[in-house]
């Protein structure tokens, strides 16, 4: 095993170079653009890197690129007392996947008064970013409409609309949602209800039109209810409603994975046993759902994989020039637990 040795002050990208026995391209790929690069070429040459301890000068390659290799990041409004664990993933995996390609990511949001637009032309004009990160992009977004006049780099978490760049990636919840569907439909269930929140966010309308898709094709009776997402009396009220009827259904499915405290306080006000009289599924696999009693099924979002898609989505606009002329989705990961009974 080598040993790292203290940085020697004339250690150049040559002496690397010569060492790892490659071109002094390769080391610049290793450095700036590690995702050209074959996995066990990039893992020698940054353990001869690491072993002679180089460090490029950061300034000075941020004056021969014209690259600042920092990435912006409008973080989402939340409650400090009360965070979204996952948007605070994401930010994890992007930060990871971010390192991992010599960037950084600067967390920024508008100044009180402030346009999210001008907060984005304040970072433009001064230069400071390569690139933003978008993420809970809506329809007709303004970042992303603004952004794409501006010709500024940027990636979406989140689809954007023909005619804007497809530099985006977003989990497919619509094919997601009809696979769950088919497993429940698999275990002999024909009445099945879905309880989304209002709000009329893209993916929760992806969410709703997948079940309603894996429910025609199993022909199963459905019932969907939208319930008030800031009221628990209200979402305990609204399911107690659905599952006192005299046709309840016997498997609800639920648009979030918070949702399911109110289903699950509901169903047992009603003398229903989840997992036995009622199966109950979900969506995005929050750390909660493990603890529930009995643990929930659900679908989990693939955070590090959408994470590493953007960012290398993005490196290719700075670093390549080169905007993807297609989004990407991908899969949705199903956990199966004993919610959905046996």
């Amino acid at each position: 095993m080598t040993t790292r040795r203290p940085r020697e002050r004339g250690v150049t990208v040559e002496d690397v170079a010569r060492a790892a026995g490659v071109s002094r391209q390769t080391i610049s790929n290793a450095l700036n653009a590690p995702h050209r690069l074959k996995a066990e070429t990039l893992e020698r040459v940054s353990a001869v890197i690491e072993q002679l301890g180089y460090r490029p000068d950061q300034s000075a390659r941020s004056l021969k690129s014209g690259t600042r290799r920092i990435i912006a990041y409008p973080t989402p409004v939340d409650d400090p007392a009360n965070p979204n664990p996952l948007m605070g993933g994401f930010l994890e995996a992007v930060v990871a996947a971010s390192g991992e390609a010599g960037y950084r990511i600067l967390l920024v949001r508008p100044r009180p008064g402030q346009s999210q637009e001008q907060a984005l032309d304040e970072l433009i004009a001064a230069r400071t970013v390569d690139g933003f990160l978008l993420s809970d992009v809506l329809r007709d977004d303004p970042r992303v409409a603004h952004l794409t006049a501006a010709g500024f780099p940027f990636a979406a978490f989140g689809r954007t609309a023909p005619g804007q760049p497809q530099s985006w990636a977003d989990v497919d919840s619509a094919q997601a949602m009809i696979d769950l569907v088919g497993l429940i439909a698999a275990r002999g269930h024909r009445r099945v209800a879905f309880l989304a929140s209002t709000g009329g966010q893209p993916w929760m309308d992806d969410r709703r039109d997948g079940f309603l898709a894996g429910a025609r094709r199993h022909h199963l009776t459905t019932q969907v209810y939208s319930v008030p997402g800031d009221d628990p009396a209200g979402i305990v009220a609204a399911t107690r409603d659905l599952l006192s009827g005299r046709a309840r259904p016997t498997a609800v499915v639920v648009s979030g994975d918070w949702l399911t405290l109110g289903v699950y306080t509901a169903a047992r006000a009603e003398g229903l046993e989840i997992g036995e009289d009622l199966a109950v599924a979900a969506f995005d696999d929050l750390p909660i759902t493990g603890f529930l009693q009995p643990a929930l099924t659900t679908v989990r979002l693939p955070l590090r994989r959408i994470a590493e898609a953007l960012i290398n989505r993005l490196l290719r606009i700075i670093e390549d020039g080169v905007t993807p002329e297609a989004g990407l989705l991908l899969p949705g990961e199903l956990v199966v637990r004993p919610s959905l009974g046996p």
